[in-house]
């Protein structure tokens, strides 16, 4: 039941972003940037938690559970931490993902040779 909850919760932001992309003139990086302060936004106001709860990975993978690991960081370096944490709290907490996304580009940039557009 879990890859269930996960797969449609997952599913059903992939749809969103694939109706933006569809019915607006939004470009996939403004939808990109959408999701991630979402994400920030809804993480802030205690809301995306149940979602994650409910939904595990369909809801911490997408773009929106990277704005909500940001937001939880940020709040919880303030607490430990005061201000300081605003700026060091969402990098923290993200670094990993953050590595690992230079690291898969570092290698796809070896792999693959770039063409003009034309």
């Amino acid at each position: 039941m879990d890859y269930l909850k996960a797969f449609i919760a997952g599913g059903c932001l992939c749809l969103i972003g694939q109706l933006l992309i569809d019915l607006t003139g939004l470009t996939p990086a403004k939808i990109l940037v959408t999701y991630v302060v979402t994400g920030v936004i809804l993480g802030a106001l205690g809301i995306y938690q149940p979602f994650i709860d409910f939904a595990g990975a369909g809801a911490s993978i997408p773009l929106t559970g990277f704005g909500n690991t940001l937001a939880k960081g940020v709040r919880e370096a303030v607490n430990e931490t005061g201000f300081i944490g605003i700026f060091t709290g969402g990098l923290k907490a993200t670094a990993g993902g953050i590595t690992m996304a230079i690291i898969a580009g570092l290698i796809a940039s070896f792999l693959f040779k770039p063409k003009d557009k034309a």
